[in-house]
């Protein structure tokens, strides 16, 4: 008797640890699919129409970086880009909706839907090109080297075994790291950070867009462009998500009209004519139409 009650016992037991392995199984496969399910997809991104229903366009722009984008000191945006892109939403018949962006996490707001256009002094390369669209460009720019006028950097080849300051995701970043890895990096991911660094010391110089720099040093007494334009002539273009024709073709043709009516150099005379004075030629740095002439 205590034999058979023995063998019954040793059944269940078997029964049961056969279950509980089939029963992990089926969960390791649901735990899987669930894993994929919450995985973070690409965002599908907003048509021309869904854009004018919602009644407002999403532009990711610069809030700390003036001329270009920044916010005033009562809160609104302001600056060369901000120009273009309340044309835009007025062209589109809708208002736009100002966010800030960061030069290391512009391509990031496009991919995941953030936001519908990037309009942040954003330089056309080919590596960013394989991640989203741009659209025709609207001004020119190369890199420029700010730094203290007691201590003048002129040629890249001084800053050897120096400090030079850069924000994170930007041409000067992948420009210095390619062509100088002697030079030492400070990176900081807002542009008043680097301004900050250089103010108080803690670099050498500080690289960005010749735009920027020379528009900077303008209002800084101390400091000085030394390097004008730096690596190749560039182009500045707002961009769209990856295979979003319907808005690239909108913004496209929009540049073309405003091309015909001069707008952008009606944008230059508003928003930097005051900053550069005669120290910049406009049409050094504006394209109209889309079409660069050198």
């Amino acid at each position: 008797m205590n034999l058979h009650k023995l063998a019954a016992a040793v059944a269940v037991a078997a029964l049961a640890l056969s279950s509980a392995v089939l029963l992990s199984g089926c969960g390791g496969s649901a735990a899987k699919k669930d894993a994929g399910q919450t995985a973070p997809a690409k965002a599908a991104f907003r048509s021309v129409n869904t854009i004018k229903q919602s009644g407002e366009v999403v532009i990711g722009v610069f809030s700390d970086k003036a001329p270009f984008g920044y916010v005033d000191k009562n809160g609104k945006y302001q600056g060369y880009d901000i120009y273009l892109g309340d044309r835009l939403a007025k062209d589109l018949g809708v208002k736009a909706k100002y966010v800030s962006v960061e030069a290391a996490n512009r391509v990031e707001y496009l991919k995941t839907g953030k936001v519908d256009i990037i309009l942040a002094n954003f330089t056309v390369t080919p590596e960013r090109a394989q991640q989203v669209d741009f659209a025709l460009p609207y001004m020119k720019v190369a890199l420029g080297v700010v730094s203290p006028e007691k201590n003048l950097i002129t040629t890249p080849e001084q800053l050897k075994g120096k400090t030079l300051i850069v924000a994170k995701g930007t041409t000067a970043e992948t420009y210095f790291t390619k062509h100088y890895p002697q030079v030492k990096l400070l990176k900081f991911d807002q542009y008043t950070e680097t301004y900050n660094a250089l103010l108080d010391g803690r670099g050498d110089a500080f690289s960005t867009d010749n735009t920027e720099v020379l528009a900077w040093a303008l209002k800084n007494k101390g400091f000085k462009v030394g390097i004008t334009s730096l690596g190749d002539l560039d182009t500045i273009a707002p961009a769209v998500q990856k295979g979003n024709k319907e808005l690239l073709d909108f913004i496209n043709n929009d540049i073309k009209k405003l091309g015909q009516e001069q707008f952008f150099h009606k944008d230059y005379q508003a928003t930097l004519a005051s900053v550069y004075g005669s120290a910049v030629n406009p049409d050094d740095l504006v394209v109209e139409g889309g079409v660069v002439k050198k």
